[in-house]
């Protein structure tokens, strides 16, 4: 006895014209194509879901504006899965190449940017990351709490637009000195 999909077809309003597709058949198109989406890119990368590269994010509106066809029905429901698919099978595959290729990693996924280098402000890294002395001064502070390059050995702007910041080893100081009952206390700061 084989199962009939008629009646899924149905509820899915599959074969229909897209205007005559209507409400329930619509979210319940959403709910599988959600499914379908959540059960690909969790077989498919972790990538995808971490801090993501420019590639990544390409594949990302890619892979929603594909599924989203299925869901409104301007395109057949199995088939756009299908797509789905193959673009994150792609991307499984490119990140694998790139990770054994010294030349196709740097070329998809891009490279990072070196803008401080041993405490001087390289402007040609600003003018490449797309940045103004402005926006190093902002990531300084989010990054190593002040804005003084001099105390930066190294900062990059990385693969996926986030700014790493390598300060140079601080020295410690003392803060306070105390003498109290013939004892002396200094509190030391790095």
């Amino acid at each position: 006895m084989g199962m009939s999909w008629e009646p899924l077809q149905a509820m899915l309003g599959l074969g229909k014209d897209v205007a005559q597709v209507g409400i329930v058949e619509m979210a319940l198109r959403t709910v599988l194509v959600y499914v379908a989406a959540l059960v690909l890119v969790r077989l498919a990368s972790r990538r995808l879901l971490a801090k993501a590269s420019a590639f990544d994010v390409i594949v990302a509106i890619m892979l929603g504006s594909i599924l989203s066809r299925a869901i409104n029905g301007s395109a057949p429901l199995l088939p756009t899965l299908a797509a789905g698919a193959v673009l994150l099978a792609m991307q499984r595959l490119l990140a694998v190449v790139a990770r054994h290729t010294d030349w196709l990693g740097p070329m998809v996924k891009g490279g990072p940017v070196l803008l401080i280098e041993d405490g001087q402000v390289r402007r040609q890294g600003l003018r490449e990351a797309g940045l103004t002395r402005e926006d190093l001064a902002q990531a300084l502070r989010l990054e190593v709490r002040h804005e003084d390059p001099a105390r930066v050995r190294r900062a990059y702007m990385e693969r996926n637009g986030k700014i790493s910041v390598i300060a140079f080893p601080s020295e410690p100081r003392a803060v306070t000195v105390k003498v109290e009952q013939g004892v002396q206390t200094v509190r030391i700061e790095d």
